[in-house]
């Protein structure tokens, strides 16, 4: 089953590391990826950038409706994301629980839907 991996950062914390620090992590995380992707785990992968250069849009009485950046204003934005392929959503959570960032911040672990079932709503 695939589990989309939603890494939420506090984007303060990377900014004030030093240098070392960010390369430390860095590597960490590139490592972990290689090791997920090794083991046939890891299905897709990527870093977004900052929320300062996100929009979010809404259509609200047929009228769009766009803001710059994040909808909601939170210490914590979405930084990135891993879509990990598992046999068990247990190993799907220890996967998550190994991913660098989540000593930093938040994972979010959210089964894929393979397709939109009319039955099926959330």
């Amino acid at each position: 089953m695939k589990y989309l991996c939603l890494a939420y950062e506090e984007e303060r914390i990377f900014s004030e590391m030093t240098e070392a620090q960010w390369h430390e992590l860095l590597q960490e995380t590139l490592d972990y990826v290689a090791d997920l992707q090794k083991r046939g785990k890891l299905v897709l992968t990527n870093a977004l950038q900052s929320a300062t250069k996100a929009h979010t849009l809404r259509i609200r009485d047929d009228e769009l409706i766009m803001t710059d950046g994040p909808f909601a204003e939170t210490k914590e934005q979405l930084g990135g994301f891993f879509l990990i392929e598992v046999a068990s959503e247990d190993e799907a959570l220890e996967i998550a629980a190994g991913w660098p960032s989540a000593r930093l911040g938040t994972i979010e672990v959210r089964p894929v839907e393979e397709e939109l079932r009319p039955e099926c709503r959330y």
